[in-house]
């Protein structure tokens, strides 16, 4: 199998075998974001993708979950994008999932009937970066994505049957708008209702553009209060049915399970740790690259 550049994958998917079926990302703007810097987005023949299709049938003898990378395979045509899952349906016969990485506007430009044929063809989740429900912090990050085109691309995703997890980034409004950003987060989330969310703290990454702000004093980092304030708020104000992927490692508090049958039981740890770490005082935040 043949992968190029620097490879990812969501944290839940450590089990899937990865199939490399885009090159980068379509919009690889985000002022936060350096997952794709060292290509351009390119969707790879489709005879390269069948050859790494089979190759993974020789390697693995049962796969129960295989995700397609890298940035948005969404964006790729709906034809090429049979082809891939049916060669994975007919390959992977046991496969019980096949999920992707897909900007919201991917879903947008397609139309519900191609989205279910995907379905159809053993599509069953997208991964997707919300990042913030706020349109300020969505245009300073440069994400080309307005809160009205994220709840045009979730009704889309959800009337042609696919799952969505949606994941956002704790901290991404700075000190400046930490209020604004989480609110108008939660708000779009509960219009949205995805089957899963996916929280995580914010990390400046190396030669980002964000990176470049922080140190021109245009940004500046949340402190690790902020952070755990935002998280409290979210788990104050959402009740949807979904489940909570808490468990990145950039977290000041892991924790993962169902929304609705672990709100209160969050809740108190976020509390527990706004109440007894001493780092929650501190001015800056410290986390991990990705």
């Amino acid at each position: 199998m043949n992968y190029q550049g620097k490879v990812y994958r969501p944290w839940p998917e450590y089990r899937s075998i990865l199939i490399q079926t885009t090159l980068g990302c379509s919009i690889n703007t985000c002022t936060f974001c350096s997952m794709f810097d060292d290509k351009r987005f390119k969707v790879r023949p489709v005879e390269d993708v069948i050859k790494d299709i089979e190759q993974a049938r020789v390697m693995y003898p049962y796969v129960e979950s295989i995700f397609l990378i890298d940035g948005n395979v969404m964006a790729a045509r709906t034809d090429y994008l049979l082809k891939i899952l049916d060669k994975l349906r007919t390959t992977f016969p046991e496969c019980k999932k096949i999920s992707l990485y897909s900007g919201l506007n991917d879903f947008r430009r397609k139309s519900v009937s191609e989205l279910k044929e995907l379905v159809d063809a053993g599509l069953n989740m997208a991964y997707s970066g919300l990042e913030s429900g706020d349109p300020v912090v969505l245009e300073r990050i440069k994400k080309r994505m307005t809160p009205k085109q994220v709840v045009e691309g979730m009704e889309m995703a959800k009337e042609a049957g696919i799952e969505v997890l949606l994941s956002f980034i704790f901290g991404l409004g700075g000190q400046e708008r930490t209020k604004q950003h989480i609110k108008a987060t939660t708000e779009i989330l509960k219009l949205t209702q995805p089957e899963e969310i996916a929280p995580m703290a914010l990390a400046i990454q190396p030669g980002t553009e964000l990176e470049k702000e922080l140190h021109r004093g245009e940004f500046k980092m949340p402190t690790q209060m902020q952070v755990l304030e935002e998280e409290k708020y979210l788990l104050e104000n959402l009740n949807i049915d979904t489940f909570y992927w808490g468990d990145h490692g950039n977290n000041l508090v892991q924790q993962k399970g169902f929304l609705l049958d672990s709100r209160e039981f969050f809740l108190a740890n976020i509390n527990q740790a706004i109440k007894e770490n001493p780092m929650a005082k501190e001015n800056i935040i410290e986390t991990f690259s990705w």
